[in-house]
């Protein structure tokens, strides 16, 4: 299975990177803006400046570009689709029911090519990645088990219904961003007590990786495992108080739903 990146930014380095070194994908072909001469770092994937000439060499297509340049995107590359190539848009905020309007208006043959909708994180890059799926126009369950069988080489995949993808993007896809600050976070109250900055960093990032592992790994709520770190009259109730006078819980949950409210409002 021959795989096509449009669009060659974060999001689609972080796939190919993913993608890139299993048996089950054939050729990984990206566009980028980067004259065809010039490296972009990875040999074993075929560097294009054509997004048309991408799609005639693809099987699956993986639109990665950015909301607004969705449009003009599927309307430039709609005359070198085939019947049955399947499209995995991954640009947040846009609903695959405007991706067929658009892919109908330019071309009638388009309309046998099914969409599936992803939501993938940048914690994709090392295989850790969590991939939110959903089933778009013309996708069956074969086609959603087959883009769920390329998104499982990348970390763990979930099926939501496409009304809930704003909600998937401000938790995993915006999330790496809010677990970096609470990394930093912690690290830096490592330091402000004397640790060196790399051992704090390593203390803080590992700490929330294996706390992360836990809930995953056990399927315990996480209140039931922060019961058994805080001990009676221990240190961590102190700490645990400390946030909740700062206010971590709501302003966690504020900052998911104004995640949420700007992602439908770049629709």
């Amino acid at each position: 299975m021959d795989i096509g990146i449009l669009g060659f930014g974060t999001l689609g380095r972080a796939l190919a990177q993913g993608l890139r070194s299993h048996p089950r994908v054939g050729r990984i072909v990206a566009t980028t803006r980067m004259p065809r001469a010039q490296s972009i770092d990875m040999p074993d994937v075929i560097a294009l400046t054509d997004n048309r000439e991408l799609a005639s060499a693809s099987d699956v297509i993986m639109l990665c570009v950015k909301p607004a340049q969705m449009e003009a995107v599927v309307r430039e590359i709609v005359e070198e689709l085939r019947p049955g190539m399947l499209l995995v848009s991954a640009a947040a905020a846009i609903d695959t029911t405007s991706i067929r309007a658009w892919l109908d208006d330019a071309s009638s043959k388009a309309t046998l090519c099914p969409i599936v909708r992803a939501m993938p994180n940048m914690p994709c890059r090392i295989g850790a990645g969590m991939t939110a799926l959903a089933a778009g126009p013309g996708a069956n369950a074969e086609h959603l088990a087959t883009v769920t069988g390329l998104f499982e080489m990348l970390g763990r995949v979930c099926i939501v219904e496409e009304r809930l993808m704003d909600a998937v993007t401000a938790i995993s896809g915006c999330g790496p961003a809010y677990v970096y600050l609470i990394i930093e976070a912690l690290a830096e109250g490592g330091v402000k007590l004397g640790l060196a900055r790399t051992i704090a960093l390593e203390l803080a990032a590992q700490t929330l990786h294996g706390a992360s592992a836990m809930v995953l790994a056990t399927g315990s709520h996480p209140a039931a495992l922060k019961d058994e770190v805080t001990t009676p009259a221990g240190c961590t109730i102190d700490g645990l108080l400390a946030l909740e006078d700062g206010g971590l819980r709501s302003t966690l949950v504020r900052a998911v739903s104004a995640a949420a409210t700007r992602s439908a409002q770049l629709r």
